[in-house]
């Protein structure tokens, strides 16, 4: 064997010490909820997009897998997939999962009729009033307290169609609901020249902050945490994340 070749099959041997493993999948489950999370949206939409690059620009195959929620959270809990999101924080899931980092800022308004003359300074406004809601669905510790307390009563039903029908009927008044997907849900179901005659309360319910959770029953979830939180900051501090949310109001993930 000569020199050149002793030199080729030395280079060839390094390159494959070199070679990385196969990806480590993970694998997060989620609900939908456009315009965030959708199998019918591009890359899944934009908490499915920046999720899924967070994670592949930590060296992971990152595998998106869609389930009704409650299914999507009691997989990840017993650790049947690695994780999901995003949840607002409720003190009682700190006993099964670890929270991430904020993800995604979330904004609840009141949605109401133009023609209706709807104000609201305070919870006690509220009282009396016909407010439609979803079933299991939490709209903050405070308003979630005047509902158990008696102060405000909510007419729940299992789904956005049936809350917006009831308010062009006049059945409900208001209609509480994260500002994004009021409006994706309103547009995607009515015409506009329905959709139109439907706006906002500019007074927020409710600033609200979603999280990644990743099961405490899981030897990695700590470990995958500091690496999605780590990256999720660069994300911020380059203007990386900055540019996911301006391509979703230009409208980029609005179908595949």
């Amino acid at each position: 064997m000569n020199w050149l070749k002793v030199i080729t099959v030395s280079f060839l041997i390094t390159v494959a010490y070199l070679k990385p493993a196969a990806s480590e999948e993970i694998r997060i489950a989620v609900g939908d909820w456009p315009p965030y999370l959708s199998e019918k949206l591009k890359h899944s939409g934009i908490i499915g997009h920046l999720l899924t690059d967070i994670f592949t620009d930590e060296g992971f195959e990152v595998s998106i897998r869609f389930f009704p929620w409650a299914r999507a959270y009691d997989a990840a809990k017993v650790g049947k997939l690695d994780m999901t999101g995003v949840w607002m924080h409720k003190p009682e899931r700190e006993k099964d999962f670890y929270y991430s980092d904020p993800v995604l800022n979330e904004k609840f308004v009141f949605f109401h009729l133009k023609s209706s003359s709807f104000d609201w300074n305070s919870l006690d406004d509220l009282k009396g009033l016909s407010i439609g809601g979803g079933n299991d669905y939490s709209y903050g510790a405070d308003f979630d307290k005047a509902i158990e307390s008696g102060d405000i009563s909510i007419q729940r039903v299992p789904n956005k169609l049936q809350n917006w029908r009831k308010l062009f009927l006049g059945r409900i008044l208001i209609y509480p609901e994260e500002i994004n997907v009021g409006y994706s849900s309103l547009n995607q179901l009515f015409h506009v020249s329905k959709a139109s005659h439907v706006t906002h309360h500019p007074k927020p319910l409710l600033n609200n902050l979603s999280y990644l959770l990743l099961p405490k029953s899981s030897d990695r979830s700590q470990a995958l945490m500091k690496k999605f939180n780590a990256r999720l900051k660069a994300f911020r501090e380059d203007g990386r994340y900055d540019r996911y949310f301006k391509l979703f109001q230009e409208g980029y993930y609005d179908q595949k």
